[in-house]
């Protein structure tokens, strides 16, 4: 098993690397921008690699000069984010602008539990599931209006009772049964039953009801034009140059941030990041293992190492044929995946092989879900004993149908796009077939039978609720399992910290069994920024894509 695992780490670091403008770029690059863009390649590669200098792929040179030369003088923070088509934390409640736009009732402080926010305080009466929160005085809108109880019960209201609301969350307020103002500074949510992870949820960013009132939440222009009460006002959205232009809210109930202006770049290629930094058009960054590490050490850098809860894995859509017929097999194929050669050679060795959603989370975490290593002779007994038998061509048939199954990647994600190449030639190997299909963005009515899937569960574990149980607001691949339905329902509504904990290692055992994923890493969130940029916490368990590395911005400064 040794020399088979040699042969897998000596594969995956074959996505071996060379030195262009500075930075390392994959060998196989150019294959794979081929197989992605076609005769287009030449053109499309040629615009990547002279991103670095002129700014031709993310916006004009001229925005570019005027926001570094204010970052010169210590006001500006040029990050390089992510695309952006909304900002509304009702909408994408996982990025990063949301966060520094709106605030809400609570917020997570820097070990990720819920303290008061817009709220000055909170009870909670046990014996009527009832909330009470009494609000800050004096706090502004970004618009000089006042903020008041009447913007939490819209807020609320759209959440708990808009079935057109396109959102993954609304499960997480299903137990709120009803939502009052009695007067402007106060507001009482009344729930069915106890909901452990009910404050965690209190922290969704309160909208403002004078300006929203009789919109379609959905698709009111105030999505590209937000407004709220939190560290930074909305200034304006060039969407040709890809820039996003926050500026620092003066009147701000909290602590006022000392970096004046955030220029948030919407970028989505991972290469252009790196070399937005490397030009200087950008202050920071969150890049991948291997252009990060690029960086580490290097003069005019800072380098840091978030802790993730940030996990990838072949996500199967259960409403397809394939996996109707074949969810019985899903779990078999971790034996036949050496996750640790992906991770030291697509993650360059930042990462934590992945057994179970909530891993690590300090209400998961039971090594006795960790049920699966890599054996390929265990796999193959397995595999007997599920009725699969190799064909001719060395691939497994069950009930004269081939173990052939796609899984759609966003071309754009080359940390995606070589974790499923891999799996898919792991897979190949020993038998089955993951066909890896290159999309520009996901289209889930083209019958792809799942996606290369990226979740967290970095607060309470209960994130995991909308995902996994039957029929939840974020449960798009369809899975069902009643055992899993079981055990997140106990661990939403205990009562102590001890039944909680059991109701989750329960959970992990039994997704571990039958999974609707196959698991493969934990990423670090590495996050590359200039010398003189100075604040990032790195207490903070970072979500999905690293978010919530400006939780304390406030904080910040950026010196050049």
């Amino acid at each position: 098993m040794q020399s088979e695992k040699n042969i897998w780490t000596q594969t995956v670091i074959k996505h071996s690397v060379v030195w262009i403008t500075g930075l390392k770029i994959r060998k196989d690059e150019e294959n794979r921008m081929k197989k992605r863009t076609g005769n287009n390649y030449g053109r499309k590669y040629a615009a990547i690699t002279l991103a670095a200098v002129t700014a031709a792929c993310t916006g004009a040179s001229a925005g570019s000069a005027v926001t570094v030369a204010a970052a010169e003088e210590n006001k500006t923070l040029v990050y390089a984010g992510e695309s952006e088509s909304t900002i509304n934390p009702l909408l994408n409640n996982h990025d990063e602008l949301p966060d520094l736009i709106f605030s809400g009732l609570m917020k997570y402080d820097a070990n990720g539990k819920p303290v008061e926010d817009l709220a000055e305080s909170y009870t909670f009466d046990k014996d009527t599931n009832t909330y009470t929160f009494k609000l800050r005085e004096g706090v502004k809108w970004h618009d000089g209006e006042d903020f008041n109880a009447e913007d939490v019960v819209y807020t609320y209201k759209e959440l708990t009772e808009d079935e057109t609301l396109g959102v993954s969350i609304t499960s997480n307020y299903q137990d709120i049964t009803s939502i009052e103002a009695p007067d402007d500074q106060t507001v009482i949510f009344t729930l069915d039953q106890y909901d452990a992870a009910m404050l965690d949820y209190f922290t969704m960013g309160i909208l403002p009801e004078h300006l929203l009132e009789g919109e379609d939440v959905n698709t009111t222009s105030f999505n590209q034009n937000p407004v709220g009460t939190g560290r930074y006002k909305f200034e304006d959205w060039d969407a040709t140059g890809g820039m996003i232009t926050l500026k620092r809210n003066e009147d701000y109930y909290g602590k006022v941030p000392n970096i004046e202006t955030v220029v948030y770049r919407t970028v989505s290629d991972e290469t252009t990041k790196a070399t937005m930094l490397q030009s200087g058009e950008a202050d920071l960054a969150w890049l991948n293992s291997n252009y990060a590490s690029q960086f580490k050490d290097k003069d005019g850098y800072n380098y840091w190492e978030f802790t993730t809860a940030d996990y990838r894995g072949a996500a199967m859509d259960m409403s397809t044929d394939f996996w109707k017929e074949n969810g019985d097999s899903i779990g078999v194929l971790n034996y036949a995946l050496d996750k640790d050669s992906i991770i030291a050679g697509v993650l360059a060795g930042q990462g934590e092989p992945a057994y179970s959603p909530i891993q690590r989370n300090p209400l998961g975490t039971d090594k006795e879900a960790n049920i699966y290593s890599y054996d390929l002779d265990t796999f193959a007994k397995k595999m007997e004993e599920l009725g699969w038998k190799k064909g001719d061509d060395g691939i497994y048939e069950r009930n004269g149908q081939k173990f052939h199954f796609t899984i759609q990647v966003r071309d754009y994600e080359e940390e995606r796009v070589d974790i499923a190449n891999v799996m898919s030639d792991m897979l190949k190997q020993a038998g089955v077939e993951m066909e890896v299909k290159l999309v520009t963005k996901f289209d889930w009515d083209a019958g792809y039978n799942g996606f290369l899937a990226g979740y967290s569960t970095q607060f309470d574990p209960d994130m995991a609720y909308v995902n996994f149980v039957t029929d939840a607001s974020g449960n798009n691949m369809h899975y069902s399992n009643a055992d899993v339905d079981k055990y997140l329902e106990e661990g939403r509504h205990g009562e102590t910290e001890e039944a909680r904990k059991e109701a989750y290692s329960e959970f992990e055992k039994a997704y571990a069994e039958a999974p609707g994923i196959l698991l493969v890493a934990y990423l670090q969130g590495d996050y590359v920024g200039v010398s003189g940029l100075d604040g990032l916490d790195t207490t903070r368990v970072l979500g999905h894509h690293s978010v919530g590395v400006m939780w304390n911005i406030e904080d910040w400064t950026i010196t050049k």
